[in-house]
């Protein structure tokens, strides 16, 4: 239920607290269902795989990833953030590369300029029952572009706060990228009137820029 009271996030007692962009929640604590999906399997394997992997590390890289990491913070959360450590930045990093399938670093990479995100609008066309969904690109995307998805959603559905990774950014032609097969491939049922989501994060060497986020609606056939 809603309430009203300071910011507050995480789990005490039986009651778990977040915050929404309707406010402060409060709700009681259930332990989440666990399906032990494929996804799942795969990004606690690469979890572990790097917190091994920091261990076996000299102690000239920790230094190394401590130097890097320093002066970064982490993501806000209730308008707080702390220092970035260089076990963090590490397990950032290197999940970051794990998600689309490239080794992991055991040195840090130079910290990248990202240009602006060239991905612009979703296009969803519907030819008899054929779904297509193409973004536009209005330039040349950064070293990886990582597209992520919802679920289709209510047409009215204005906020989403759930993404799914399909795929890398195909390569575009004519100002185009077709990402039809990466989003079927995880949402194989895409009802007319729906709402589809999609979120690119332009990517070099395990660092990630802002997300961009644009929705289109499944027309009907």
């Amino acid at each position: 239920m809603k309430i009203l009271d300071v910011p507050q996030s995480g789990t005490r007692g039986t009651t778990v607290s977040y915050k929404t962009r309707y406010g402060q929640i409060t709700r009681q604590h259930v332990v989440p269902r666990d399906p032990h999906t494929a996804l799942q399997v795969s990004r606690r394997a690469a979890f572990g795989r790097a917190r091994f992997l920091w261990g076996k590390l000299t102690e000239a890289q920790r230094i190394a990833w401590n130097r890097t990491a320093s002066g970064s913070r982490t993501r806000r959360s209730l308008n707080q953030s702390g220092p970035l450590s260089g076990y963090l930045l590490f397990m950032k990093i290197n999940c970051n590369l794990a998600a689309i399938g490239l080794e992991m670093l055991l040195d840090p990479p130079g910290t990248p300029r990202f240009g602006p995100n060239p991905v612009g609008g979703l296009t969803i066309t519907n030819s008899d029952g054929v779904i297509g969904l193409k973004l536009s690109v209005s330039g040349k995307p950064a070293q990886y572009t990582v597209v992520y998805g919802s679920k289709p959603l209510s047409a009215g559905t204005t906020y989403v706060d759930h993404f799914t990774i399909l795929g890398l950014l195909a390569e575009p032609a004519r100002g185009v990228s077709d990402i039809t097969d990466l989003y079927l491939a995880k949402y194989a049922l895409l009802p007319a009137g729906s709402r589809v989501f999609i979120q690119t994060v332009q990517q070099i060497n395990g660092w990630q820029d802002i997300p961009k986020r644009t929705s289109a609606i499944v027309p009907e056939a």
